[in-house]
């Protein structure tokens, strides 16, 4: 049985109703204010009515000075990053948070919504072929994510679901009938397989995380996506946040994808579909020796019988006068532009998937990339395959903008280069790692980042903070384990 969180129960005498104050230019709300608020939370649930309506008329009362402030100041919007756990289903626990949220002046929240291969979604109703965050017996119909909204709002926040995308989670590759959805390389090695062997070197410190990523050409994983999308969805959140829109990160000298092998296209979806790309016989045939044996040879190209041919390839009228070297030299590079066009392709027909299910139910989207992850390096590309300066300009654009180097300038940078390749009337909304008042790890505290970015980019109007986690680590984790 749920029961309410807190101290013993308060004894309340009838409180004046006191006016919100804030406190600086990041509306922050006085501590005094939050303390009496935290005082009619806590004799509320502990069944006191007037302590109810006390603290209905100081949500809506702080809701109004948040909203005052930050139409005020800049930037008019600040997001925090949260997940919520099992425990936050505890009465008094979600309800403690929102309020923390609004008095840290952020009338955004992104809600980590499906993430390492679970659900926000109530136990009876979940269909999909991922499990419910919240599994606990006799919690079933709880439903985390349509009570956040509901409760966000009653306090003036905008709420977002966060959703991870191309990572599907080890909870989806253990279905048998899901094992084809897997993106996989050159080595045979899915995502899972590849993590797993590095976590054995004994000279990396790795674990392995929580991730499956699938092949974005997949039908069967588009369709699952589309469909727990759609769900998400039905709960109204105020918008929807696509994150790990890319491939894996690869690992020592795989950071880099300069071989074929090395790119995520060997799952049987999009090999299909690769090949497909091919435009005669000729160009199939050589597609198909590039895939299997990571180059082509003299012989290859010598049994050919007409100018291979495939999307995008344009042919050199001096190619007859070419040597046979020559020739296998022009074709293998035109095979690998071919081959790292398709995974980038990949990807953006996956986020086309994702940002088709928001767009159907006119709900907000966005996408959050690192501002690196498209990188052209001097002998390949990042790994991760990020083509986020293609990204619709549709979406918001969250450039996870985090950066270690004692001040600030790393960030603004970071912020600077997706302005430089945005279109004109991307909304772009960065996000920051930190906390406030202080520097953590060699990073600027919040308020010195904010600053130089307003400094550099004043028309950006919303910032986010990534994660509420790193604020207050001792909240997260009595959050996180509890007794139920």
């Amino acid at each position: 049985m749920a029961v309410a969180w807190g101290s013993d129960r308060p004894v309340l005498a009838q409180l004046p109703l006191s006016s919100p104050r804030i406190t600086n230019y990041y509306c922050h709300i006085v501590d005094t204010a939050s303390e009496e608020k935290t005082t009619l939370r806590q004799a509320a649930l502990a069944g006191d009515a007037t302590a109810q309506q006390q603290y209905n008329d100081i949500l809506q009362n702080h809701a109004d000075a948040l909203h005052r402030c930050r139409t005020q100041n800049w930037p008019k919007n600040q997001a925090i990053w949260v997940r919520l756990y099992p425990c936050d289903v505890q009465v008094g626990r979600l309800e403690q948070l929102l309020d923390e949220f609004v008095d840290l002046g952020y009338n955004h929240v992104y809600l980590e919504t499906f993430y390492n291969g679970q659900v926000l979604l109530p136990q009876a109703e979940n269909d999909t072929p991922w499990p419910s965050v919240v599994r606990q017996p006799g919690y079933e119909h709880r439903d985390l994510l349509a009570e956040a909204i509901a409760k966000g709002h009653e306090r003036g926040l905008q709420v977002y679901a966060w959703m991870f995308t191309m990572n599907f989670g080890r909870s989806y590759a253990n279905h048998s009938d899901r094992q084809q959805s897997l993106a996989q390389n050159g080595y045979g090695q899915t995502s899972i397989s590849l993590y797993e062997t590095a976590s054995l070197d004994p000279n990396l410190t790795f674990t392995p995380p929580d991730e499956a990523f699938i092949d974005p050409y997949n039908r069967q994983a588009k369709l699952d996506f589309y469909a727990m999308s759609q769900k998400v969805l039905a709960r109204q959140p105020d918008g929807i946040l696509f994150d790990y829109i890319r491939y894996p990160v690869g690992l020592g000298a795989d950071l880099v994808a300069n071989d074929v092998e090395d790119l995520w296209i060997y799952g049987e979806s999009s090999q299909q579909a690769l090949l497909d790309r091919a435009l005669n016989p000729s160009g199939r045939q050589l597609i198909q020796h590039f895939l299997e044996k990571g180059h082509i040879t003299e012989d290859d190209v010598s049994t050919i019988t007409e100018e291979p041919l495939w999307q995008g390839r344009q042919v050199d009228s001096q190619a007859e006068e070419f040597s046979l070297e020559q020739q296998r030299s022009t074709l293998q590079a035109d095979l690998w532009k071919l081959a790292v066009s398709h995974a980038v392709q990949g990807v953006l027909d996956f986020l086309n998937v994702a940002e088709l299910s928001a767009s159907r139910q006119q709900v907000p989207a966005g996408a959050v990339f690192f501002p690196e992850g498209n990188r052209i390096l001097q002998d390949g590309y990042d790994s991760r395959l990020q083509p986020w300066d293609q990204f619709p300009s549709s979406l918001e654009w969250h450039p996870m903008s985090y950066g270690i180097c004692g001040d600030t300038s790393c960030i603004t940078a970071k912020v600077q280069r997706v302005i430089d390749h945005a279109s004109e009337g991307t909304n772009i909304k960065p996000v920051l790692a930190g906390v406030w008042g202080r520097a953590m790890s060699d990073r600027p505290s919040l308020e010195a980042q904010m600053q130089d970015i307003r400094r550099v980019a004043p028309q950006i109007d919303t910032i986010s903070h990534f994660a509420y986690s790193w604020q207050r680590p001792d909240r997260a984790q009595e959050r996180q384990f509890c007794q139920f």
